[in-house]
């Protein structure tokens, strides 16, 4: 049973599941999804999502805004925290720093950044860090405003070993996505070959980034399988040896 640990529930296609949630959700079971982590990316969105998920107890939340939403509403510390009372959040983000997709003055991004990571330390919820072409900065604001309290996880990690040993330095997990399974993508894989057992989740982060043989189409929950094999052949070891360990992993950071 695999644990899918960033996706986006309310943003999928669910053409091949007759546009039916509840169909969705039957599939994840035959494929033999234990449990799904639903990212939160703007406030906007975020009752939709709740209400979605609200019938399944095997998905659980997370509150927060992506770096890149520059629409709607900017939330302050306490209404990150008032979101969070909720007991299906298990996790404050995603957050973070964009460069690539950003441009200017991007002091709003920093603010928004120490915002969450405030209402992480508040609630004793961990982060879930989005860093894109912001590596040296994401490091120095995690380091500065005292993440290391909480921690939490790099999500779609794509940066190099020396980043991801601080990050773990830091009390952060690294999460792997389909983009290890790309051939380009050989930093990445020589990092998923050194984290250690007990430090390392896989994702989907659906319907984004579908790993190979689905690159370019639209990605599922299910496909969390590929990322866990191509993680089990780097590493040399069994899936079910990659399923538990990512599992237990899970369970001990977002106290699931």
């Amino acid at each position: 049973m695999l644990i899918d640990s960033h996706c986006h529930l309310d943003k999928l296609d669910l053409t091949p599941y007759e546009n039916d949630f509840s169909c969705f959700m039957q599939a994840t079971v035959k494929n033999k999804i234990e449990h799904m982590l639903c990212i939160s990316i703007d406030l906007e969105a975020y009752p939709a999502m709740s209400d979605l998920v609200k019938p399944y107890q095997n998905i659980s939340l997370s509150v927060g805004v992506h770096p890149n939403v520059d629409e709607g509403q900017d939330p302050s510390t306490d209404e990150l925290i008032a979101l969070a009372e909720n007991k299906r959040v298990v996790a404050i983000g995603e957050t973070g720093l964009d460069y690539f997709r950003s441009e200017g003055d991007l002091t709003w991004q920093h603010e928004r950044f120490k915002n969450h990571i405030a209402a992480s330390k508040a609630t004793r919820k961990p982060l879930i860090i989005h860093t894109r072409d912001a590596a040296k900065d994401t490091l120095r604001l995690l380091k500065e405003q005292g993440a290391d309290e909480v921690g939490g996880v790099i999500h779609c990690f794509t940066e190099d070993w020396d980043f991801a040993r601080q990050a773990m330095d830091l009390n952060f997990y690294i999460s792997f996505s389909g983009i290890v399974t790309f051939k380009n993508a050989k930093a990445i894989q020589e990092v998923a070959k050194k984290v250690p057992a007990d430090r390392y989740l896989i994702e989907t982060d659906s319907p984004y980034l579908a790993p190979v043989p689905f690159r370019g189409k639209s990605n599922y929950p299910i496909y969390v399988q590929h990322v866990a094999q191509y993680l089990a052949d780097l590493r040399e070891t069994s899936l079910d040896i990659i399923t538990r360990q990512s599992n237990e992993n899970f369970r001990r950071l977002f106290n699931v």
